[in-house]
């Protein structure tokens, strides 16, 4: 039984349909997923409509880094909607100096904003980071983060990065990179990481794992990155799924914990 705790679920992406991919999902053990719904209110409310629509779906909204200088003012249309049970986490927010499709000082400003904005609602961010290690802690750090805890989503950092985000209040999200024959520094903290702070994520349709690499990513392929995970730590699939689905059950809230059971 798993969670695919970040994907992106746009309809353009999936023509088939969402139902037939969640379909596909199920059918590969993933029993429920968190939908980001970021860049624009038209994301936004997909995401916050397919988990009205869908008991296994929950939703995460906000500005992804790429867009802060195109949608940033759309946290205030974004803030009434987190008050719905179906959202469980603000982001994905953060810092992309990698790219830089955003000036820094907007992203910079973006990022304080949503953190202040999750700290408001009290729920999780979910944090992209890319080239600002520094950066992005230093943020987290100063603007309180540490009350509502969250996620590093698709984490690409180092060891120390790491224990640092963990002091901070926030788990480790893998994905699929953690199976690239490059990732070492990924793979090395994916295993050293406490088991009770990881969680597993495909961030689809990107990042699709070996043996799948080049093929759109959907929530179906979260399994190979946990059996390549649960080897990689020397663990029984069954032990790595029963530790991810209780750690996403804690740290996005009763309403994921709702659709597990469905």
């Amino acid at each position: 039984m798993l969670v695919d705790t970040h994907c992106h679920l746009d309809a353009r992406t999936y023509p088939e349909g969402i139902d037939r991919v969640l379909e596909r999902a199920r059918a590969a053990g993933v029993l429920a997923v968190v939908a980001v719904g970021v860049s624009g209110r038209g994301p936004a409310e997909e995401a916050l409509a397919l988990a009205q629509r869908r008991s296994d779906v929950v939703a995460v909204l906000g500005v992804h880094p790429h867009d802060a200088a195109d949608f940033g003012d759309d946290l205030d249309v974004i803030e009434p909607w987190l008050a719905d049970d179906g959202v469980v986490a603000v982001g994905e927010t953060g810092l992309d100096f990698h790219y830089d499709h955003s000036p820094r000082p907007v992203q910079i400003e973006v990022f304080r904003r949503t953190i202040q904005l999750a700290r408001r609602v009290n729920k999780p961010l979910v944090v992209h980071t890319r080239a600002a290690p520094n950066e992005t802690l230093a943020i987290l750090e100063v603007e309180g983060a540490r009350e509502v805890g969250g996620v590093i989503h698709c984490f690409s950092e180092d060891h120390a990065f790491a224990v640092r985000a963990l002091d901070l209040g926030f788990d480790l999200g893998f994905t699929g990179l953690v199976t690239f024959p490059k990732a070492a520094s990924v793979r090395e903290t994916a295993i050293w990481a406490p088991l009770d702070r990881i969680l597993l994520e495909t961030d689809s349709p990107y990042l699709s794992p070996v043996p799948l690499r080049g093929k759109r990513c959907e929530p179906a392929f979260l399994e190979h990155t946990a059996r390549f995970l649960a080897q990689a730590r020397g663990i029984p699939l069954e032990a790595l799924a029963e530790a991810t689905t209780g750690n996403a059950r804690r740290r996005f809230g009763l309403p994921l914990a709702r659709a597990l059971r469905v």
